[in-house]
């Protein structure tokens, strides 16, 4: 099958984790050998003397992992960009993917990630090509932007029309059925952890590579409210001796450092910045627990490569945190305030959880299952897309096509 993956979360040259999640999908469902993808992935036209120049240094295309990955510009308009985005996306689009398609010859089905503006510019690009799309939603799509009328009711538009849409998690499928998208409709889908790039290392030897010393917090995310790195950090003052390290980058780097001296913890809280997919493993391994507080999560991926390397998390019990943390080997759900996150480290540190046991559960979250659930959902779509129906007729004999 031949698949065109459309996705503003994608990984590019200049930023090598975002939307990682969708890349190392995507990967290990080429590595099916059944799937030849091309990605394209829209990012937001900036002029290199502006503080967008990240963006306008990103290249037009690339090869990722052997994949073919292409970043054609849209436009942004100030103000009303989040609801004009599906359209500007599908202009852009509109006259890029003709000749992407002439030059590498035609697709059978649009594989969207992220319901919006993703999905929806993909539903309208499908309509123009006359192609089957899945869709994929994953998060803040569908707890947060449908809170906005009129992106709301772009995304029932675009799930209306869809071929196949997948959740993340059982708990964004139950958000998606009271949008009102009809529940026959969506596959759950979890993502996977590589088992092979995430698994235990040893231990003395990756604290002394990070330098730690003393029992260590670990907490792994962009640098934005949503994440709760300041419900950690305010944890450390009812943890005496307690360490935490801070990997990500983001626009609250500042306010949390600053938090973090007014609390008198500073001494205790080392920021890295952002730590190459590569590297996370080690630092995973070295760590006594993963802290996620974050306030909203489809499937939270850091959860899993904790696990896989052995080491437990500390959740906050929001969306699909709970389907991944359902064992005690997992480690433990709280409430996101800081005392609860305190009093978990306090018990994870009182009766340490073992770390084999910990791997163990997470090799139950490989990537087979998922890979061969897309699979199915592509065949099927493609299968049951009009006009594949109207190639099959013209193919047949003409005393076949009458009966």
């Amino acid at each position: 099958m031949r698949i065109l993956t459309l996705s503003t979360l994608y990984p590019d040259a200049h930023r090598p984790v975002h939307g990682i999640f969708v890349e190392n999908r995507l990967r290990h469902l080429v590595a099916s050998g059944l799937i030849e993808s091309r990605v394209v992935a829209p990012v937001p036209w900036a002029p290199f003397f502006s503080r967008f120049a990240e963006l306008a240094a990103i290249p037009a295309e690339e090869v990722r992992h052997g994949i073919p990955v292409h970043h054609p510009r849209y436009a942004v308009i100030p103000k009303v960009g989040m609801s004009a985005a599906p359209l500007l996306i599908y202009r852009a689009l509109r006259s890029f993917l003709p000749l992407l398609l002439e030059k590498y010859g035609d697709v059978d089905l649009i594989d969207a990630h992220y319901f919006y503006p993703d999905g929806v510019a993909a539903v309208m690009l499908a309509r123009l090509l006359d192609k089957p799309v899945v869709i994929t939603a994953r998060g803040t799509d569908i707890n947060l932007i449908p809170r906005h009328r009129l992106p709301r009711r772009q995304i029932l538009w675009a799930a209306r029309h869809a071929s196949g849409m997948v959740a993340v998690c059982q708990a964004l499928k139950e958000a998606m059925v009271a949008l009102g998208i009809p529940e026959h409709r969506i596959r759950v889908l979890a993502n996977g952890v590589d088992l092979a790039q995430f698994q235990p290392r040893p231990r003395e030897e990756a604290r002394r590579r990070w330098a730690l010393q003393g029992p260590t917090l670990l907490s792994v995310g962009h640098l934005i409210p949503r994440k709760g790195h300041d419900l950690v950090i305010r944890s450390l003052t009812e943890l005496a001796g307690v360490s935490l390290v801070i990997a990500g980058e983001g626009p609250e780097r500042a306010a949390l450092a600053r938090l973090a001296r007014d609390l008198g913890v500073a001494e205790r809280v080392r920021f890295c910045g952002v730590v190459a997919h590569g590297d996370l493993a080690e630092l995973y391994c070295a760590a006594d627990a993963l802290v996620l507080a974050s306030s909203r999560e489809g499937w939270a991926n850091v959860l899993l490569e904790s696990m896989a390397c052995g080491t437990p998390v500390i959740a906050s019990n929001v969306w699909g945190n709970s389907e991944v943390v359902a064992a005690k080997a997992a480690g433990l759900l709280v409430q996101r305030t800081p005392a609860s996150i305190a009093e978990a480290a306090r018990k994870l540190f009182a009766e340490p959880i073992c770390r084999a046991e910990t791997r163990l559960y997470a090799e139950g979250f490989g990537w087979e299952a998922t890979t061969a659930g897309q699979l199915d959902l592509f065949r099927r779509a493609i299968a049951a897309h009009p006009g594949a129906v109207a190639a099959r007729r013209r193919a047949m004999p003409d005393r076949m096509r009458l009966e």
